[in-house]
């Protein structure tokens, strides 16, 4: 590490004022404080307050937490690739296989949304003249995760581009944006590009290979969705599924494990929890968004089971929980410390209301099976008014005592 700090002190001069590259300064200074601590302090004279903590570490714990995530869902990915084209039959056999199928689909989505989000945040940076944050280390693990592994790149890239760009450069860039830059992303490619985010066709990758008989590429939401029309029972539906996948591949044991299709990172609720685990108890996420929003979908799910008019809403609460991506949303996407309601009151409604939110839309309209985009966005703009309204409470209340 000597020689690669010799290395950036050899070339600062050229980056500072009055040197070849004065007004690339910026750019350099990103990839020196991603190296390397900065070395300035909080103030010459006086007492300060140190933490551990700061902008970048922060970032990293979250990625530190998504890891799990990420790499059951490079082999995830490998595992259906090879299911659907008849080439293994248990879970941990042909193991070399499945990761390597899952490394070539999921690192070059990830490599090319650093390199596209990067670019922005270094122009702006440039156009601007101020430091790059580390803001953007979580957005780019954010945005593979929650797509498929077939998603073309030059659509990641495009997705990446819009989302840094419209959601949060234009409000001023790390700790000003409204929206949760990841979903905007995935928003963008649901609206824009359909076809490559949605129906059954696009969750399992089967290169030059022509998928088996009895192949279906269902994912859980869809079973479920085609029992509530067909009003049959939900859960038999799942435990039945027919499908070269396997009988009963949807059961609640399996999609809790997340052996099912679905996004990169999503189909493991237990790998979700775990990340859940390392972002409390590092104190970087919210346990209080995490919990009520758990409670939430479970809570409007057994509404939903009193006024079942059809075997979707019928379908038992807490397999909701483990259904599309309700935990990765609520644990990574809910939890974002910018667009989430900031008052502790204000982040038991938010996350509650996700919850809820994700369930209405989820059963209720057929067009949007997973629901838990359109809630976090929408809640994201929502957030504030929360925190308004608990702020004017607390003034009222104390406004109260003070009378009395």
């Amino acid at each position: 590490m000597k020689f690669l700090r010799d290395l950036m002190d050899k070339q600062r001069p050229m980056f500072e004022k009055g040197g070849k590259f004065e007004k690339f300064f910026y750019a350099f200074e990103a990839g020196e404080t991603f190296l390397f601590s900065p070395n300035h302090t909080t103030g010459i004279k006086g007492a300060q307050v140190k933490d551990a903590i700061d902008l970048k570490r922060m970032m990293i714990t979250v990625v530190i937490a998504m890891i799990p995530a990420l790499l059951f869902g490079i082999y995830n990915t490998g595992h259906q690739s090879l299911l659907a084209t008849g080439q293994t039959a248990g879970l941990w056999d042909n193991f070399g296989d499945k990761a390597l199928i899952g490394i070539q689909l999921v690192l070059p989505i990830i490599i090319v949304a650093y390199a596209a989000g990067g670019l922005v945040e270094a122009t702006f940076a440039v156009i601007r003249k101020h430091p790059i944050n580390e803001g953007f280390l979580v957005t780019g693990m954010l945005i593979p995760l929650v797509i498929p592994a077939t998603t073309p790149l030059w659509q990641v890239a495009m997705a990446t581009v819009f989302a840094v760009v419209i959601a949060k450069e234009v409000f001023g860039g790390t700790g000003m944006n409204i929206l949760n830059v990841a979903m905007t992303a995935r928003a963008f490619l649901y609206f824009a590009y359909p076809a490559q985010i949605s129906g059954d066709q696009v969750w399992t990758y089967l290169g030059e290979k022509a998928a088996v008989d009895g192949f279906s590429g269902a994912t859980a939401l869809s079973v479920v969705y085609d029992a509530g029309v067909q009003n049959v029972n939900a859960v038999e539906a799942l435990n039945n599924h027919n499908s070269v996948l396997g009988d009963g591949i949807f059961s609640f044991y399996n999609m809790f494990m997340g052996w099912i299709p679905g996004s990169i990172g999503e189909t493991s609720t237990l790998m979700c929890l775990v990340g859940a685990a390392i972002l409390i108890g590092t104190g970087v996420g919210s346990w209080k968004i995490i919990v009520s929003g758990f409670a939430g979908a479970y809570v409007m799910a057994f509404i939903m089971n009193l006024l079942a008019v059809n075997e979707y809403m019928a379908l038992p609460a807490h397999y909701h929980w483990v259904m599309g991506g309700l935990a990765f949303g609520i644990v990574f996407m809910a939890t974002d410390p910018v667009s989430a309601a900031q008052t502790e009151t204000g982040k038991w409604i938010y996350g509650f209301l996700i919850g809820v939110l994700t369930i209405i839309i989820r059963v209720t309209n057929p067009a949007y099976p997973e629901g838990i985009m359109l809630a976090v966005l929408f809640m994201n703009v929502v957030a504030p008014l929360i925190d308004y309204y608990v702020v004017k409470a607390n003034k009222t209340r104390r406004l109260q005592r003070a009378t009395v």
